[in-house]
């Protein structure tokens, strides 16, 4: 027989809780994980351990969102970032980062090496000497090479029909030992996959919900979750009718775009509002973003400037 789990009370218990959070070290402004956007840090007090869903309708950037926001989790907290993806390739998303870091289009980089050796459609030759290399290629090897160190700790697994919750957390698990690390932050890309097909689309949210926040709780990770709203633009309600359609989720983010506001930029860039409907940890509200799809990235947008 295992040995029985020692019982404490909340006196005992928070006697050496308040000496974890006086071994705290500096002073934080935010309670978890720095996101990359100081606004949405700020909003959710830091990415913090639970599920977080990140809702929006079909080709609004979730996905893009997501993996941008699990690398710069990563890059600034030097943790552990998993990406689970289910409907898109580890290229696609490769694709896209290159593009995020570079500055270089991604169907550009989708043309490959041959394309990008090019200069004004003059055949440069394959070298290692950055003097006879091609701005382009130069400028996508520079990048990669700048972001090797955080790029060590992303990992992403594509998901099939058959992926489920305990696959899920036996790679978490791999990943976390891998790296020594007892964190990790963990996003899953089309989380309707992980609920039965004979449901309808929207009775999967819940039971998808459900599985994730368990595994949240169970791993002590944070995971992000993005969620299609499928509904056309008619039959959609305002952002906050989500608050309260999943109770399990810590934070519910709503993303749709302003459409006024993408009248006033560039095309094809596009302004978003996140909404954060739900937010147990911090506060509900909004940030205000520019999606550039060429470049696969979110910028937090200065409103007092427009």
């Amino acid at each position: 027989m295992g040995d029985k789990p020692s019982i404490s009370s909340e006196a005992e218990e928070l006697e050496a809780f308040l000496k974890e959070l006086e071994a705290g070290g500096q002073v934080k402004e935010i309670a978890g994980w720095e996101s990359g956007f100081p606004n949405l840090s700020r909003s959710l007090n830091g990415i913090l351990p639970g599920l977080c869903l990140l809702i929006g309708p079909p080709s609004s950037g979730k996905s893009t969102l997501a993996k941008q926001l699990c690398d710069q989790v990563a890059f600034s907290n030097s943790v552990p970032a998993i990406f689970f993806a289910f409907a898109e390739t580890k290229k696609d998303l490769r694709v896209r980062t290159l593009a995020r870091m570079s500055g270089l289009e991604s169907r550009e980089i989708r043309r490959g090496s041959p394309y990008l050796l090019h200069w004004y459609g003059v055949p440069k030759p394959r070298t290692t000497d950055p003097e006879g290399m091609a701005p382009s290629w130069e400028r996508l090897l520079r990048a990669a090479a700048e972001a090797r160190d955080w790029l060590d700790l992303v990992y992403i697994f594509e998901g099939s029909e058959k992926t489920d919750i305990k696959e899920m957390e036996e790679r978490i698990r791999a990943v976390k030992k891998l790296k020594g690390s007892q964190r990790a932050m963990v996003v899953v890309d089309d989380c309707h996959y992980l609920a039965a097909s004979e449901q309808s689309f929207d009775g999967r949210l819940p039971l998808a919900a459900a599985m994730l926040q368990q595994m949240a709780v169970s791993l002590n990770v944070p995971v992000v979750a993005t969620w299609t709203d499928l509904r056309s633009r008619h039959d959609r309600e305002s952002p906050q009718a989500w608050a309260g359609r999943v109770p399990g989720a810590e934070v519910i983010l709503v993303l749709e775009e302003e459409e006024e506001r993408t009248k006033k930029l560039i095309q094809p860039n596009r302004a978003m509002t996140l909404h954060i409907v739900k937010n147990r940890g911090g506060e509900t509200g909004k940030v205000a973003f520019d999606f550039s799809p060429p470049f696969s990235k979110f910028v937090e947008a200065n409103l007092d400037s427009k």
